[in-house]
């Protein structure tokens, strides 16, 4: 007997039936690989559960060849295993056609196959998957598809970079934004919207080693993004031929890529569609020599169509340094040091210019020179109409100035100053007298700024705890009692401190405290982090470690004591930007206990006077603590008090200087650009007001019902998830066997973290619409409509037809042609009543059938039907038609308009690369092919009998 598969033989997809029709292209035993042609998809299934139906036509049915001539079937015979269809073209000849040239586009009558099959689906069922058909197009089409959906709070400049970087194809930038902005968050948003719309589907992450787990939680927790993490155990254990091809989203450690040449190699063969390298400031470049880390990026980004550097420092490190990022995003452009210091020279006097024009609203003759020096005639004629007091034509010239800015399409940066809405710092610093069992310790090497770790290692046993008797954990006891219910957050270098401080509030105090530290797995941090959060029974206190609090967000509390100081100044803007973003609603009240007379007393001056780190955001202090280091860590411990204070002086001297540096280069055209001048803020309201519409619980609750989902109230806008006794589908996306608490308040799921965040965006969301879709559920249904204005007996027949185009999802044609439900209701007549009759309103008015009797009933019809059926589709093509005719002149008059903008922009801003003109013709081109050979499907049936 021969086997049920033969390389050749075409079937479907049941759960992906928007590739078209597939073809087998090796069926080994055990692993099927089908090829999908029509959008260029492989896949491999395992042989005894696959996915697929088989595709076989009938005598009367109409099939296309993939040249696009017609067959109507007469007669099938079955060679080898394969199909052969002989009949009559359009020309009534006899011809034959093979299944393995059937059209990649065809049809499948699947609706009308299962009604007059008997398979009758439940009533809601229908409205369910009309529903989803309904949201499914109206998400593709909508601008805020990738970024509305993150666990973060809407922010302008966010979005706006997001936008604008997401929707190029194979972006190539550098996110520069000030720390504390969210840079993290403007890469994971870029990553999402290019992996939902298709722009990318292969996307690698390479981060400092300590940043991994941050990037992790950050990526998983608010993007819902399934990242790979891998490592050196991960890559030996793999059993693939290169590892890193068996995952869409990979994010490694740059450390270990550098040391390990094999690992080094398979990530240089596994081909990416985004380069992400967070600290890229980090990557040393010279004109003469290059850092092993840089040129493994720099192979890498060759390699990579889009690349995303992010740093917090583009321009501090000096030009050249700021240079050697640009390269790696385009080569071509920056091959020249020299000359991109000459090009950068001129454009500080334009910069300049805008920020005269930006803050006085007129120019100076010097500022008038060097815009006319930089746009020529056409600067001339802008600065007229100014002058005249044009309000439009000074927007026009910031915008004209923007698009010839050397760096404005590839550089980011958003700076506080810009960027409004950060709260105010208030330090209490509490000088404490040092104990002598501290005094007693023996001096290490360094400087010992937690004496408490020191002087619990030279303990045996547990009869001493330094908590017994250090000052500090008095202080802390009587503060979080002066602050009764306050929120605090407390943080510590280690998680020994950690642990113990907790043992401390619980043994001396009674204060309900929790824990926080990178011991502990995801899910036992989120139970913490929800404990601090409740605010009826929380914790009053989170006492975090270091590395344990990184990538967190507790701004709903205010108070902040750094029990001790972190040894560097980026580690401690961390610990406070915990607590100090854009969105906080309180001043930021800093506790700062240290011991006199130790290195903890002199950290916190060199901190507080040398680099103001406390009070403001420390831009220099990486290049501060750099450069004083060397003089810096002796003096730590005690010794000379006027060489001590001769280095404060000489260390704030230098900020002062920076900080000046800084602000005079600081490009106010840039800082425009990055800001998106009004548009971020209509994409927060967009997104503020989508949060606020019930269209989604509504959609939830149906999906959630007719899946067998149950639900119960948790507390105030939370909902708790389980499978139901009779849950239809294992395959639904719960995310959790036992089930889920769930939330669509933006505010209570950024509180709670232990709660997921159900937006249109979110995999369970998705996940559910696909299998509505992808299968053949409410696709057929009978109904008893009671409507005393219809003559019992009469039938209606409602049908939707889907219109839509098959295409790479790369394309992003849902952009201009979402697959769209068209509705045809008929009466006995032949009549179309859809747009008289409301298919919510007509839902309303109907009963279920039981199926045996609908099942009767269908078949005494049968004939009558089937001839309706062909009637619907001449009633619905002119719709569909039109739809074509629109999006094609849409999408061309988009595309064109984008063409000539990025070719006029080309002349005179040489970063609009060959490459990327080229990419949007294509997809221009490329895309009127696909819609063309847009098509009409049969998508459910639904028969209505008047009782």
């Amino acid at each position: 007997m021969a086997q049920q598969y033969e390389p050749g033989q075409r079937w479907i997809s049941d759960s992906e039936a928007e590739l078209g029709l597939g073809t087998i292209l090796t069926a080994d035993g055990r692993l099927l690989t089908v090829l999908y042609p029509a959008t260029g998809e492989t896949r491999q299934y395992a042989q005894r559960n696959a996915p697929l139906t088989r595709v076989r036509f009938a005598p009367g049915d109409e099939i296309t060849h993939f040249d696009n001539w017609k067959l109507t079937v007469q007669s099938v015979d079955d060679v080898d295993g394969l199909l052969i269809y002989h009949g009559l073209n359009a020309q009534n000849e006899l011809c034959t056609l093979p299944e393995t040239q059937l059209s990649n586009f065809i049809q499948f009558r699947l609706a009308s196959d299962r009604l007059f099959a008997g398979q009758i689906d439940p009533l809601n069922w229908f409205a369910l998957r009309y529903h989803t058909l309904e949201h499914r197009s109206r998400l593709l089409q909508s601008n805020l598809w990738g970024l509305g959906g993150s666990r973060a709070q809407p922010i302008a400049h966010q979005l706006h970079i997001a936008r604008e970087v997401a929707d190029r194809i194979a972006p190539r930038v550098l996110l520069a934004d000030e720390v504390g902005l969210g840079k993290t968050i403007e890469a994971g948003l870029v990553i999402h919207r290019q992996l939902l719309s298709g722009r990318a589907s292969r996307v690698l992450i390479l981060v400092p080693e300590n940043l991994q787990h941050q990037w992790l939680v950050e990526m998983r927790r608010r993007f819902n993004l399934q990242v790979a993490l891998f490592d050196e155990e991960r890559f030996i254990e793999s059993d693939a031929d290169n590892p890193f091809e068996d995952t869409q989203l990979a994010l490694v450690a740059l450390e270990w890529l550098k040391d390990d040449s094999k690992a080094a190699e398979a990530v240089l063969a596994a081909g990416w569609d985004l380069l992400v390298v967070d600290e890229a400031h980090h990557l040393v470049w010279h004109p003469e020599s290059a850092s092993a880390e840089y040129l493994l990026v720099e192979q890498l980004a060759r390699r990579s169509a889009g690349v995303l550097l992010l740093t917090a420092t583009p321009e501090q490190l000096g030009l050249d340094s700021h240079f050697a990022r640009l390269r790696l995003l385009d080569p071509d452009r920056f091959h020249d040091l020299e000359a991109f210091r000459a090009e950068s020279a001129q454009y500080k006097p334009v910069a300049e210019a805008v920020q005269e024009l930006l803050d006085h609203g007129q120019l100076s003759k010097e500022a008038r020179e060097a815009i006319q020096g930089f746009l020529g005639a056409e600067g001339e004629s802008l600065l007229a109409e100014i002058a005249s007091g044009d309000e439009e034509a000074r927007a026009r010239l910031v915008r004209e100035l923007l698009d010839r800015h050397g760096t404005g399409r590839v550089l980011f940066r958003n700076t506080r100053a810009a960027v409004q809405g950060f709260p105010e710092r208030n330090l209490h610093p509490y000088p404490l007298a040092n104990p002598a069992e501290y005094m007693e310790l023996p001096l290490g090497e360094h400087p010992d700024l937690y004496p408490e770790v020191s002087f619990q290692a030279q303990q045996d046993g547990e009869e001493e705890r330094w908590w017994r008797f250090d000052p500090r954990v008095e202080w802390l006891i009587d503060t979080l009692k002066m602050l009764k219910k306050v929120k605090v957050l407390v943080i510590c270098a280690h998680a020994e401190t950690a642990l113990d401080l907790e043992d401390a509030l619980r043994v001396r105090s009674g204060i309900p405290a929790t824990v926080f530290h990178e011991g502990m797995s995801i899910l036992e941090r989120d139970r913490a982090a929800a404990y601090f959060a409740d605010e009826e029974f929380g914790a009053q206190v989170l006492i975090c470690s270091e590395i344990g609090s990184e990538g967190r967000n507790f701004q709903f509390s205010h108070h902040l004591v750094l029990f001790d100081l972190p040894a560097h100044p980026d580690l401690l803007e961390q610990r406070i930007g915990r607590l100090d973003r854009i969105g906080q609603k309180h001043t930021i009240q800093l506790h700062v206990p240290y011991l006199e007379d130790s290195a903890q007393a002199r950290l916190f001056q060199w901190y507080h006077e040398a680099l103001n780190a406390f009070l403001n955001t420390c831009p220099t202090g990486n290049a501060l603590q750099h450069q004083f280091g060397p003089r810096l860590l002796p003096l730590l411990e005690g010794g000379d008090d006027a060489a001590w204070q001769t280095l404060v002086n000489d260390a704030r001297n230098q900020r002062l200087r920076l900080e000046g540096e800084l602000h005079s280069g600081r490009d106010r055209l840039l800082e425009l650009n990055s800001g998106g001048a009004g548009e971020g803020e209509a994409l927060v309201e967009a997104i503020l007001e989508q949060d606020d519409q019930f269209s989604l619980p509504i959609y939830m609750e149906e999906l959630l019902d007719a899946f067998g989902i149950d639900s119960e109230d948790h507390s105030d806008n939370a909902l708790i998830l389980k499978p139901g006794e009779k849950m239809l589908d294992a395959g639904f996306p719960l995310g959790d066997d036992e089930g889920v608490t769930i939330s669509y308040d933006r505010d209570l799921a950024l509180a709670r973290e232990d709660m997921q965040f159900i937006t249109w965006e979110h995999p369970m969301v998705q996940g559910g619409m696909d299998l509505v879709l992808s299968g053949s559920m409410g696709n057929t249904a009978v109904a008893l409509i009671k409507n005393k204005a219809l003559k019992p007996g009469t039938v209606l027949l409602e049908l939707l037809f889907v219109s839509e185009a098959v295409a790479p999802k790369a394309l992003q044609l849902g952009r201009f042609f979402p697959p769209v439900a068209l509705r045809c209701l008929l009466d006995g007549n032949g009549n179309d009543l859809a747009s008289k009759v409301a298919f919510d309103t007509l839902n309303e008015q109907l009963e279920s059938v039981p199926r045996g009797s609908a099942n009767k009933f269908v078949q005494a019809q049968r004939d009558a039907l089937s001839k309706q059926i062909g009637a619907a589709e001449a009633k619905i093509a002119p719709q569909h038609a039109a739809r074509v005719a629109e999006a094609q002149r849409r999408l061309a008059a988009e595309l064109d308009e984008e063409l000539a903008r990025l070719t006029a922009l080309k002349a005179v801003n040489p970063t609009v690369r060959d490459s990327e003109i080229e990419a949007t013709r294509r997809q221009r081109d490329e895309s009127l092919a696909f819609l063309d050979k847009a098509a009409l499907r049969l998508e459910a049936i639904r028969v209505l009998v008047a009782g």
